[in-house]
């Protein structure tokens, strides 16, 4: 569904300011620990979309709750995506994003998976620049912390039936975050999941949108109970080979130092941080192969020594050492159960790039100001 007449450019978005924004010593006392997704910043980013009249009535506004009608299309047809991306304080005090445009360029092919209207995409990137001026004192400062962005939209037409809806909401909202695995362990513990898969060929695995982390839910809560961080998934059609884990991309490390990661081909997200670390990895002159991998291999090749390191990587936890998998069929330990060498340095080449620490040759870094 194509929704690209609309312009773009600062000027297109109103701003109302808050009434009652958060006082500075409060907002101070949350930046100190805010957790992740649990404390939002006082403004959001709005725009319409119609049929009739295209993308309009841009907005930067307090945030407050939605108003939705129940038979609001959504909340029957899950018509909605979304996207995470990050914020960064810089040395000098100003900001900077990493890599909108891609999550850009993701939101909406998303849109189109999804029968959708595909937000342009300067559009989408003022959006959040907007946004992120507006809430600039709401960016952390501390070791690992940042400005997490949701951006999303939903379908918010009044009608029971199944088409795609006339009418779109589009926002954007932000909340300062921390970490996002507590506890401060060297490496997280997965869950084999051999009752449920996440996505299947033909499917919307390479969309973000809610359903399919609401099909996830009942796979992480089983992880849970076995004592697991997280959950990964194998393919819908064999049932053999490593797809993702609930929210994050998978990659392996080899005694030879090359890297291995399951390739995308419509199942699996194309993940931005996943993209990053390839490019970082073979900016070190290191071999990175894009090919299935079964687990029996990947239990395997982790009792026989061959594979030395694994990782899952992600927006919201960024790099993360994966030293356990366990499952029905499967239990086995990866290297030293903890953060290996080249899993360590990918994941400080990325974030010295993302905070402004080091040169940035590919040009992902977007300075809000």
């Amino acid at each position: 569904m194509d929704g690209t007449s609309a312009p773009t450019g600062a000027q297109l978005f109103a701003i109302e300011r808050s009434a009652n924004p958060v006082a500075p010593d409060a907002r101070a006392a949350l930046l100190a620990n805010p957790g992740f997704g649990r404390v939002f910043t006082d403004h959001m980013a709005t725009i319409r979309y119609t049929d009739e009249q295209g993308w309009h009535d841009a907005k930067i506004e307090p945030r407050r709750p939605l108003s939705v009608d129940p038979a609001t299309t959504v909340l029957h047809y899950a018509q909605e995506i979304f996207e995470g991306m990050k914020a960064y304080r810089l040395p000098d005090g100003g900001a900077t994003l990493f890599r909108p445009l891609a999550n850009a360029r993701r939101f909406r092919n998303s849109a189109n998976r999804l029968a959708m209207p595909e937000l342009p995409e300067e559009l989408f990137r003022e959006s959040v620049h907007a946004l992120v001026r507006t809430d600039r004192d709401w960016i952390p400062s501390g070791d690992g912390a940042s400005l997490y962005i949701r951006p999303f939209m939903i379908a918010d037409e009044v009608f029971l039936g199944v088409k795609p809806s006339h009418s779109y909401l589009y926002c954007v909202i932000a909340c300062p975050v921390g970490a996002y695995f507590k506890g401060g362990a060297p490496s997280v513990t997965i869950w084999v999941s051999d009752s449920y898969t996440r996505a299947a060929p033909g499917g919307t695995g390479e969309a973000k949108c809610g359903g399919n982390y609401a099909a996830s839910l009942i796979a992480q809560s089983e992880a849970s109970r076995e004592g697991c961080d997280q959950v990964v998934f194998l393919d819908a059609v064999e049932r053999r080979y490593v797809e993702e884990l609930g929210g994050m991309n998978v990659f392996l490390v080899f005694e030879d130092g090359s890297l291995q990661t399951p390739p995308l081909g419509g199942t699996i997200l194309p993940g931005i941080t996943r993209d990053s670390l390839i490019t970082l990895a073979r900016g070190m002159g290191l071999t990175v192969r894009e090919e299935a991998y079964s687990i029996d291999q990947w239990q395997d090749d982790a009792r026989s020594g061959r594979l030395r390191e694994a990782f899952a990587c992600g927006t919201a936890a960024v790099v993360t050492p994966i030293g356990h998998v366990k499952g029905r069929r499967h239990d086995f330990a990866i290297g030293n159960g903890g953060a290996g060498e080249i899993t360590q340095r990918l994941k400080a080449a990325l974030i010295d790039i993302q905070l402004g620490l080091v040169d940035d040759p590919q040009g992902w870094r977007d300075r809000v100001f």
